[in-house]
C-alpha cells in the first residue's frame, strides 16, 4: 500500500490549553517505552525526595537498571538541569545496589544547556531527551528525540568487582546459566577474530570481553533474566543499525559509534555470521569505554 503524505504542525505542551506535564506524566507513566530506552515500567510518580520536591518519574528495566526521568516543558534551564541531576543522586545513594540514569526530557534542549551536559561526561550518567509535539490532523503525535545519551562506562566502573569478587556463579545465580550462553558465545566468536585471545571478565555490574593481556574491552554485556545487552564501538553506527534491524534485533545508538544489541540465547546461533562481523569491527576500534 502507498504511503500518503500528511502535513503536520508542530505544537507547544507548556501553551496548549488542554495538555499539561500532568498530563504527559500519565501519557509516559503508561507506557514508558515511548521514551525510547526500552520496555520500561514505572515505580512510582511524583516520588517525594528528602527537602528536594519531587521526582516526576521513576522508572526500572524490571532488573537492575532504574532511572530518574525529570520533565521540562519549554526551553531547558538550569534548575531543571541541576534537580535531575540532584535526584539521580539521592536515588543512587539511597540505593546503591542498583544502576541509576539521570533522564531530562525537555520540548527545547538549546545548545548552551546540551554543551553543558556534555561536560559531564564520564562521571554522570544521563541522558536528554527532546520532546517534539505534533499534531496530524485530530491526532497528536510524541516524538521522543534522544540528543545526548552519556551512559558508558568509567574506567572505575570497568574495574570495580576484581579479584574474583565477582565470578561466574555470581552471575549464573542472578540472571540463570542460560543467558549466560550469551557471553559464551560472544567469546567463542571473538577468539576466533583476535590473535592474543579474549577473556571474559566478571564485574558486578557487567561482563566485559576483554582482549587477553591487558585492560583494552572489545565488547560489554549486561546480562538480565530474559536476555542480555551487547555493547560495541562499530566503525559507522547508522550502517550497522540498518543491518542489525533487517535482521530483526533489537538496537539503540548509545552515542556517537557506540551500539546496544538486545540479544536472547537463540540469537547467538541464529544471527552467528552477524555478530561475527559486528565484532570483528568493534575489534578494530580504539578505547575501551563502551
Amino acid at each position: 500500500m502507498a504511503l500518503k503524505f500528511t502535513k503536520h504542525e508542530v505544537i507547544s505542551i507548556k501553551n496548549h490549553p488542554s495538555l499539561s506535564e500532568s498530563w504527559l506524566q500519565d501519557t509516559i507513566a503508561e507506557d514508558a517505552s515511548i521514551l525510547g530506552l526500552g520496555d520500561l515500567e514505572l515505580i512510582e510518580r511524583e516520588r517525594p525526595q528528602e527537602r528536594s520536591g519531587r521526582l516526576d518519574l521513576l522508572l526500572t528495566d524490571g532488573d537492575s537498571t532504574r532511572y530518574e526521568v525529570e520533565l521540562m516543558l519549554g526551553q531547558t534551564d538550569p534548575s531543571h538541569i541541576i534537580r535531575c541531576i540532584e535526584y539521580w543522586d539521592i536515588e543512587r545513594r539511597r540505593y546503591p545496589g542498583y544502576e541509576h540514569i539521570a533522564v531530562l526530557v525537555a520540548e527545547d534542549i538549546t545548545s548552551r544547556f546540551l554543551n553543558i551536559l556534555s561536560l559531564m561526561a564520564g562521571n554522570i550518567p544521563i541522558i536528554a531527551i527532546q520532546l517534539n509535539a505534533l499534531c496530524v490532523g485530530e491526532h497528536l503525535l510524541l516524538d521522543f528525540v534522544h540528543v545526548l545519551n552519556q551512559t558508558s562506562l568509567r574506567r572505575d566502573d570497568i574495574e570495580d568487582g576484581g579479584n574474583g569478587q565477582y565470578d561466574r556463579a555470581y552471575w549464573e545465580g542472578r540472571v540463570g546459566p542460560r543467558i549466560m550462553t550469551i557471553p559464551d558465545g560472544m567469546l567463542e566468536i571473538l577468539n576466533g577474530v583476535i590473535p592474543n585471545g579474549v577473556e571474559l571478565r566478571y564485574r558486578k555490574y557487567h561482563v566485559t570481553l576483554s582482549e587477553s593481556g591487558n585492560w583494552r574491552n572489545v565488547a560489554a554485556l549486561s546480562p538480565r533474566k530474559q536476555f542480555a545487552h551487547l555493547r560495541v564501538r562499530v566503525s559507522d553506527a547508522e550502517s550497522w543499525i540498518a543491518s542489525i534491524e533487517e535482521a530483526g534485533l533489537p538496537v539503540t545508538k548509545r552515542r556517537q559509534n557506540r551500539l546496544s544489541v538486545t540479544l536472547k540465547p537463540e540469537h547467538v546461533g541464529e544471527h552467528r555470521d552477524l555478530l561475527r562481523k559486528l565484532l570483528h569491527d568493534a575489534a578494530g576500534q580504539e578505547g575501551d569505554d563502551l
